[in-house]
């Protein structure tokens, strides 16, 4: 039996559903990467960061990137927080990254973060945070104190990614 020129086309044009839903995620990631660095561009442009050393765009590829005020309050979170944590940005906003710090969290650790902050210095340290759903993870945060042009702190940025090596 001969094939027909609409078998010819159909068996020619025909391409797993599987590779268009690889395409559609990975569409999703970069609109989502964009969405993101527009709003760190946003608040960087509106306190006049000092922000050439931050790498915030390489950062947001893969890391989570959160952004804190002078008093430690959330007010920016990547998408990437979702899949790390549970947590929506909009659950994260206006709250403290305690609310990831559980009864297994080292407290000399804290401190040491605390005491970084406080000197307004860099730090990097793993720590053990809590997820929504209550389990553990190692997270490994990469702190950096934000300078206005002016030379004055603005803001906290923490670079932060699940540990998976412990």
């Amino acid at each position: 039996m001969k094939k027909t020129n609409a078998d010819e086309v159909v068996n020619r044009n025909s391409v797993p559903i599987l590779s268009w839903d690889f395409h559609y995620e990975y569409i999703n990631e970069l609109k989502a990467n964009f969405a993101d660095l527009k709003k760190v561009n946003d608040i960087s442009n509106h306190f006049s960061w000092n922000d050439e050393d931050l790498e915030i765009r390489e950062h947001l590829k893969d890391d989570v990137v959160v952004i804190t005020d002078l008093n430690l309050r959330i007010v920016f979170a990547s998408n990437g927080i979702k899949k790390m944590t549970g947590y929506n940005e909009s659950e994260v906003l206006g709250k403290t990254p305690k609310m990831f710090q559980g009864p297994t969290t080292c407290e000399t650790v804290l401190n040491e973060i605390r005491e970084a902050i406080k000197l307004q210095v860099p730090f990097e340290k793993t720590i053990q945070n809590y997820k929504k759903n209550g389990k553990t993870y190692k997270c490994k945060i990469k702190g950096v104190p934000v300078f206005n042009l002016k030379g004055q702190l603005s803001h906290f940025i923490a670079f932060e990614r699940e540990d998976k090596s412990a």
